[in-house]
C-alpha cells in the first residue's frame, strides 16, 4: 500500500491585519513513505551536541532568528550552525513542498481568509490530483495549533482526497513537522523583504537579502513541488 505523508505548519493568525502580523501563511511538505529518510535522521540527531543541544531538540527557525527561547545564549555564529544543520537535512531527503500564502491587508474578515486559502489549497489538489491519487492512504500532520486551519485542512481533504487520515502531531516527535516550520519561516522572511519590514534581528541574521536567496532561499526552491512525480 503507497502511503503519502503530509506536514502542515503555518505563520500568522486569523486575526484582523496588523503592521507585526501581515501575512497567513502555511505549508505543506510532501513524503513518500517509500522512502526511508531514517539514515538522515540519525546523521541529524548526531551532529545536536557539536551545537550545544540535546539528541532530542526539536528545531524552531523563528526563535533560532530572532534569539528566542532555546537560543537566546547562543551566538550568531552558533544560531547560524543550527539552522544550516536542519536546513542540510530539509536538502538532503526525499520531499518536496508547497506553501499558501495571503497579505491580510486586502481582505474584509477572517472568513474571506478563509475562502481564500481554501481555494488555493483545492486549485492546487485538483491541478495535482493525479500525484496524490497514486497514493492508497494520505496522512496528514498537524499540530492543531490554529482551529481554523485544522477545520479548513480537514474540510478540503475530505472532500478531494477521501483516502487521507487526519493525525495530530507533536512537534518535537516528528522532524518533517520541524522542515514545515523551517519554510514556513524562509517564506516569511522572503514576503517581509519584498515588502521592506524585515526586523533588525532579521537583518543581522541574515547579513543582507542577496545572502539570504543565495544561501538559503535557493537551495530549497529545489524541493518545490512540481507536476513531477516526488
Amino acid at each position: 500500500m503507497k502511503e503519502l505523508s503530509i506536514f502542515v505548519d503555518e505563520s500568522g493568525d486569523f486575526g484582523a491585519y496588523e503592521k507585526h502580523s501581515p501575512f497567513y501563511i502555511f505549508s505543506l511538505v510532501f513524503h513518500d513513505q517509500a522512502h526511508t529518510i531514517e539514515q538522515q535522521i540519525k546523521l541529524l540527531e548526531e551532529g545536536l551536541n557539536n551545537l550545544k543541544l540535546s539528541k532530542e531538540h526539536c528545531f524552531h527557525a523563528g526563535p533560532i532568528i530572532r534569539r528566542e527561547e532555546d537560543y537566546q545564549f547562543l551566538s550568531i555564529k552558533e544560531r547560524r550552525r543550527c539552522l544550516n544543520r536542519i536546513m542540510t537535512f530539509a536538502k538532503n531527503i526525499d520531499i518536496s513542498y508547497t506553501v499558501f500564502s495571503i497579505e491580510k491587508k486586502h481582505l474584509s474578515s477572517s472568513l474571506d481568509l478563509t475562502v481564500q486559502l481554501s481555494k488555493k489549497l483545492s486549485n492546487f489538489i485538483r491541478e495535482n490530483y493525479g500525484f496524490f491519487s497514486e497514493f492508497d492512504h494520505i496522512v496528514l500532520y498537524y499540530d492543531n495549533g490554529q482551529v481554523e486551519l485544522g477545520k479548513l485542512l480537514a474540510t478540503v481533504f475530505s472532500i478531494l482526497l477521501p483516502q487521507t487520515e487526519i493525525r495530530k502531531v507533536t512537534p518535537v516527535n516528528y522532524r518533517l513537522f520541524q522542515v514545515a516550520d523551517l519554510i514556513c519561516t524562509f517564506e516569511l522572511i522572503y514576503l517581509k523583504s519584498e515588502h521592506h519590514i524585515l526586523s533588525k534581528s532579521e537583518e543581522n541574521f541574515f547579513g543582507s537579502m542577496r545572502d539570504m536567496k543565495k544561501n538559503y532561499l535557493k537551495p530549497m526552491l529545489k524541493k518545490k513541488f512540481t507536476n513531477i512525480k516526488i
